[in-house]
């Protein structure tokens, strides 16, 4: 029998799991939360999912739930009946695996109720700065704790390491970095000989790039990740303060998502010109963010090949943090930014470290 959602559940026995978004990364989170508890790891009982289109109670396996909301029709929007007091409860835990600015909406009204979130959408802290703010008082009081790691390098331990240092009474002064998987990819491999927009089609395949490319391509991703790490930084950065130079055209950068996609040959000539300056001058192609105290700005550059920021391969995220602490030298994280497992992972270890205080 179809498992219709219950809008007025009982009270539920211990914490419940609820996961809103049911695409890649939400697909990820339900197998690696299906693997963990096959191993006996102790994970909060999983009681409903939910995307744009439907909303299911998980009276069989997860996965089971989550290919039958996939298959479910478009219809009325089924995330809303979450916003109230009687779908999350004090003490469960909300995974957002969407990228919707509703949904981010309500990350401080569930922490302000007891309610855990475990986010892997940047428009949480990653957007407004009131929004940021609101958030991080919301969870001042200890009875509810955000869960971020999957917003920035896909679990790397960037936000814990600026957060530490801050607590530790270090002073970031610079932070810069490939922070984009989908475009690390791309500079990775693109040689100036196949297209562009090919490799920008085979990345969105491999599940690298946001469901419209552009997100990637324009900086927009970026700009939102170079948010969350300033505030970590201890730096109020407002978004009208970074500078972001799109890699899309204008001409496609007005077309709808589907039109875009197959219009992305728009992006090849620029490229290729781009592409021609950097082999000019002996250096390399990479899409870098960075930020101050005086701003931000976002864009690609050509680096030299031995910069501490053209190294790394396939996705990687290689981000090189100045403080006080570390300012001879810059501290260097690098490692795996993109794609669904390693994202999923890390929304699991932040349920797990929930569950463990």
């Amino acid at each position: 029998m179809s498992a219709v959602l219950d809008l007025h559940p009982p009270a539920a026995r211990g914490r419940r799991l609820a996961l809103l978004g049911t695409g890649t990364v939400g697909t990820a989170f339900v197998q690696r939360y299906q693997s963990l508890q096959a191993r006996g790891l102790l994970l909060p009982a999983f009681s409903w999912l939910a995307n744009s289109r439907t909303a299911r109670a998980c009276e069989q396996a997860p996965e089971h739930e989550l290919q039958q909301a996939n298959l479910a029709t478009r219809g009325a929007p089924a995330l809303q009946p979450w916003a109230e007091a009687e779908g999350l409860q004090r003490g469960d835990v909300v995974v957002d695996a969407t990228a919707s600015d509703e949904v981010a909406h309500w990350h401080e009204h569930w922490l302000a109720r007891g309610v855990h979130v475990v986010t892997a959408n940047k428009l949480g802290r990653g957007a407004q700065l009131a929004r940021a703010q609101a958030i991080a008082d919301s969870g001042h009081g200890g009875a509810a704790h955000y869960g971020d790691s999957a917003t920035v390098g896909a679990g790397l331990p960037l936000l814990s390491s600026l957060r530490s240092l801050v607590a530790g009474g270090d002073r970031i002064h610079r932070v810069e970095g490939v922070l984009s998987g989908s475009l690390a990819w791309l500079f990775h491999h693109y040689d100036g000989q196949r297209a562009f927009s090919a490799w920008v089609r085979e990345a969105a395949t491999a599940g690298y790039t946001e469901p419209d490319p552009r997100v990637d391509l324009s900086g927009e991703d970026v700009r939102r990740k170079l948010l969350i790490l300033a505030r970590a930084s201890g730096i109020a950065l407002r978004a009208e303060q970074v500078q972001v130079d799109s890699l899309v055209p204008s001409a496609l950068a007005q077309l709808a998502p589907a039109d875009a996609l197959a219009q992305l040959s728009l992006l090849d000539a620029p490229l290729q010109q781009a592409w021609q300056q950097a082999r000019g001058q002996g250096g390399c192609l990479r899409f870098v963010g960075g930020f101050d105290h005086d701003g931000a700005s976002v864009g690609l550059r050509i680096l030299p090949q031995d910069h501490p920021l053209a190294g790394g391969a396939q996705t990687d995220n290689r981000v090189a943090i100045h403080s006080d602490r570390y300012q001879a030298q810059p501290l260097l994280i690098q490692g795996p930014g993109a794609g669904a497992d390693v994202t999923a992972a890390a929304l699991l270890d932040d349920v797990l470290a929930i569950v463990r205080r």
